[in-house]
C-alpha cells in the first residue's frame, strides 16, 4: 500500500503542510483546509490544482499542483509497462535541477515500488495559457519551444555517464514487446481513422508498420536527454502570469535518444503544416545557432538526416498511444492531429525512404 496520496482527492492539509515545510516552502502556520479542481488533458496522468487556506497571511503558496497516476486502469498499466511514472519522478529528482529548461519546482515526489504509483507536488505555474495541440501555435511561440529543445539538448548532448543512469533505461525487453506490439496498435490505428486520415498520410503509417522492428531497434550515434512528447500540449506558455514565455512539462517519456527527434517531433505534431512549411528551415537553423551557443556546434546540414527520421516518432507515438491509453473525444482528435502533422513532414522529406535506407545499408542501424 502507498504511503503517499495516490489521487487528489485522498491529499489532506496535514501532508500538504508536511510536504510544503520540508521543501522550505512554508513559513510559520498551518495548513487549515485545502481544495482542487483538475487540471491539464493528460491520458496517462491526472493533475489537479489545489487552493490552500492557512491559519495565517503569507504562511505559503496560495495554489500549488499536483500530479498523480491515470484513475484509468488501461493507461496506468501503459505507464507502468513503459516506466513512465519512474522516468518523471526521477527527472524532476535528478535532471531538473540541472538544465536550464525552465520547469516547475517540485516541492514533493513519491514513487511506489512497483512505478504504478506516484504523485509530484510542485509549484503552480499559472497563470498561463497551456499549448493545445488541436489549435496549433504561433511563430513566436514555436520559436521559444526551439529554444527550450536546445536547453535540454545541449547540456546533456553525448554525456554517456548521464545515460548510463538506471531511470533513464529502457525497461528489460521493451524493445520487443513494442515491436510485437506495433502491429496491433496499427491495425486499431488503421480502422479508427480509415477513411479520416487521407490516403497518403495513412500510407506513411502503413510503411512504417512494415519496417518498426527495424525501426524500433535501431541505435542512434548521436544521443542526449529527450523529453519523448515534445508537443504543445506538454508547453505552458506566458507562465507565472507572463514572468517565463514558457515552461515545459510532462517529463513522462524523457529518454536517452536521439535529440533530434524533440525537434522533429515537435514542428511535425505541434505547429500545424502550414506554418512548419514556411518556417522550417528558420525554425532548424535557430535551434542549430542555440545548440552552437551552448557549446555544441551544429548546422542543419548536419542533422538534416536525423531530422527525416525523427519525424516517425511521431507517427509512431500517434498510432501506439491511440492503442493503449483511455479513448476520449479529445484524445482521438488529439492522435489524428499528431498523425496528419507527422506524416505530411515525413512525406515532404521521404521520412520512410531514410528509414529503409538506413535499415538496408547500416550494419549498425546508427544515425
Amino acid at each position: 500500500m502507498a504511503q503517499f496520496p495516490t489521487a487528489a482527492a485522498e491529499v489532506s492539509p496535514g501532508w500538504l503542510e508536511t510536504r510544503l515545510r520540508a521543501a522550505g516552502a512554508m513559513g510559520a502556520g498551518h495548513v487549515v483546509a485545502a481544495s482542487f479542481v483538475p487540471i491539464g488533458t493528460g491520458q496517462v496522468g491526472d493533475t489537479a490544482r489545489f487552493s490552500l487556506t492557512y491559519d495565517r497571511a503569507g504562511a505559503g503558496p496560495q495554489t500549488i499542483a499536483a500530479k498523480f497516476a491515470s484513475a484509468d486502469g488501461t493507461s496506468r498499466s501503459t505507464a507502468a509497462m513503459f516506466g513512465l511514472y519512474a522516468k518523471e519522478v526521477h527527472f524532476y529528482r535528478e535532471l531538473a535541477p540541472r538544465i536550464d529548461v525552465r520547469t516547475p519546482h517540485v516541492y514533493a515526489s513519491e514513487l511506489s515500488p512497483d512505478g504504478a504509483t506516484f504523485v509530484l507536488l510542485f509549484e503552480d505555474l499559472g497563470p498561463a495559457h497551456g499549448g493545445n495541440q488541436l489549435a496549433g501555435c504561433s511563430l513566436d511561440q514555436a520559436r521559444h519551444a526551439v529554444i527550450q529543445a536546445a536547453a535540454l539538448h545541449a547540456p546533456t548532448w553525448g554525456m554517456d555517464e548521464l545515460g548510463c543512469a538506471a531511470w533513464l533505461q529502457p525497461v528489460p525487453g521493451l524493445v520487443d514487446r513494442i515491436s510485437a506490439l506495433y502491429p496491433q496498435a496499427h491495425a486499431i490505428f488503421r480502422e479508427r481513422y480509415d477513411g479520416v486520415l487521407p490516403r497518403a498520410l495513412m500510407a506513411v503509417c502503413d510503411a512504417l508498420c512494415e519496417n518498426a522492428a527495424g525501426y524500433y531497434r535501431r541505435e542512434p550515434a548521436l544521443r542526449a536527454v529527450c523529453h519523448g512528447d515534445f508537443r504543445l500540449d506538454n508547453m505552458l506558455f506566458d507562465a507565472c502570469g507572463g514572468v517565463d514565455p514558457i515552461a515545459v512539462v510532462d517529463w513522462q517519456t524523457a529518454a536517452w535518444d536521439c535529440p533530434i527527434k524533440d525537434l522533429a517531433y515537435f514542428l511535425g505534431c505541434g505547429t500545424g503544416s502550414t506554418l512548419r512549411r514556411a518556417h522550417e528551415h528558420d525554425l532548424i537553423a535557430l535551434y542549430c545557432a542555440e545548440m552552437t551557443r551552448r557549446g555544441v556546434p551544429l548546422t542543419p546540414g548536419e542533422i538534416w538526416n536525423r531530422y527525416r527520421l525523427g519525424a516517425l516518432h511521431g507517427v509512431s507515438t500517434a498510432v501506439f498511444s491511440s492503442a493503449f491509453v483511455v479513448r476520449t473525444d479529445r484524445g482521438d482528435a488529439n492522435f489524428l492531429s499528431m498523425a496528419r502533422g507527422a506524416c505530411e513532414l515525413a512525406l515532404d522529406h521521404d521520412s520512410i525512404g531514410a528509414l529503409e535506407q538506413l535499415l538496408h545499408h547500416s550494419q549498425a542501424r546508427q544515425i
